[in-house]
């Protein structure tokens, strides 16, 4: 027989997204979905209006392939309104097909085969895959938790890095630190002190900083974000990743972008251009709309979400498991220590299948599946509706008798 045509090694050193994975089996198991982050309540009305009038109004060809001129103009006004940092739409901006396609296509345009890039873990599934696509040599420093579970904790002290951990991780390899704040999975929001401290290392050894600033928006308890570009000595060494699909719930839109200084900008248009091309037109019209929208939208939005949380941490504690209270975005990790679950994995396929509430677990944040961190969490995402949040919590009410059944 003939050899077989063989896989990239680089495909080879990753598994396909378990969130989607998991999405899967809750529809498969007719499961509620807490598991992938995307909201289950409607985009705001004139946000999609705008969005059929630019069909309507026949923009439905290509946009310049670096982004529509109202869209970047919009990214770079509001950016420059929120962080006091100067942004030029022409040279600065580079909208692409989501923040995740902006994620890849900066490391592509940075990343070579050797370098290094530091990643915080737990971290968000793609960046490790992103990191090897790109060629780079991941190298991990640990976020590690505090239990706290009180409304009155602390808004950024729930997880924490040792500075000694992370000095150790930079040498004359590190092309770049990827940080992520608002935080997923575990929700931590980056203190100014914090990101002093990455800065001074991105100083020291010449790093890139590429920002995931995603959820921005969407903070708890006195917590504020603070833009790792608007810091001395960054503006010229950051990328800044942020999108439309979080903060105004239209993930499936996929429009996101980067926002760096002119010559790597130059490099990300070209790698973006060849990937995507361009991200969809009629949306990128209703995405300079929908950042136009006053400040009062996101005042709204943290407050909705600050209720979806407590009542999530509520009911995840009286079902039994313990929460790691989150300062931003819209994700709870647990630790499933008080069941009798070999490990996450057998943890999340009791919940899909047997309580019908699907999950993500731990495992997939950390390099290492076996890591003992990961096998004790789970991470439930909280951007539903009351009603889907209310039948997770009746059908999760049963889990300690389910689960000291099937034990």
């Amino acid at each position: 027989m003939a050899p077989r045509p063989r896989v990239s090694e680089k495909a080879g050193r990753f598994t396909e997204s378990v969130i989607r994975e998991m999405t899967r089996l809750a529809m498969q198991h007719g499961a509620i979905n807490l598991a992938q982050g995307f909201p289950d309540f409607p985009a705001p009305a004139e946000i999609k209006e705008a969005a059929r009038a630019a069909i309507a109004g026949d923009v439905n060809q290509y946009a310049i392939t670096w982004g529509a001129r109202d869209l970047r103009e919009a990214i770079a006004l509001q950016f420059t309104a929120r962080h006091g940092v100067p942004v030029d739409p022409e040279r600065d901006v580079t909208v692409c097909c989501g923040s995740t396609e902006a994620m890849i296509s900066s490391m592509l345009a940075v990343v070579d085969p050797g370098d290094e890039v530091v990643i915080f873990e737990p971290f968000y599934e793609n960046y490790g895959p992103d990191a090897i696509l790109s060629g780079a040599r991941p190298r991990f420093v640990r976020l590690r938790p505090a239990m706290s579970t009180g409304s009155d904790s602390g808004a950024s002290g729930a997880w924490s890095f040792d500075p000694a951990e992370l000095a150790g991780a930079f040498n004359e390899r590190t092309r770049a630190i990827i940080v992520n704040t608002p935080n997923n999975p575990t929700g931590k929001v980056f203190t100014r002190e914090e990101l002093g401290i990455i800065r001074d290392l991105c100083v020291r050894w010449n790093t890139l900083a590429i920002t995931d600033e995603i959820y921005e928006h969407i903070l708890y308890d006195g917590a504020r974000h603070v833009a790792l570009a608007s810091l001395e000595g960054m503006r010229e060494r950051t990328i800044t990743i942020n999108g439309l699909s979080k903060t105004y719930s239209v993930t499936g839109w996929r429009v996101g972008w980067a926002v760096a200084p002119p010559d790597i900008a130059g490099a990300i248009r070209k790698v973006h251009d060849f990937l995507t091309v361009g991200a969809a037109a009629p949306l990128q019209a209703a995405g300079a709309t929908a950042l136009r929208v006053l400040e009062a939208y996101y005042q709204r939005l943290a407050g909705n979400y600050r209720e979806r949380r407590d009542f999530a941490v509520e009911f995840l504690e009286r079902a039994g498991f313990r929460c790691f209270r989150p300062a931003g975005a819209y994700y709870i990790m647990t630790d499933i220590s008080n069941f009798k679950f070999a490990d996450d994995l057998e943890c999340a396929r009791f919940l899909v299948k047997k309580v019908g509430v699907a999950v993500v677990p731990g495992s997939s944040f950390y390099q290492d599946p076996a890591d003992p961190d990961g096998r004790r969490q789970v991470r439930f995402a909280f951007c539903k509706t009351r009603t889907t949040l209310e039948g997770a919590a009746s059908r999760l009410a049963r889990l300690p008798e389910l689960a000291a059944r099937a034990g």
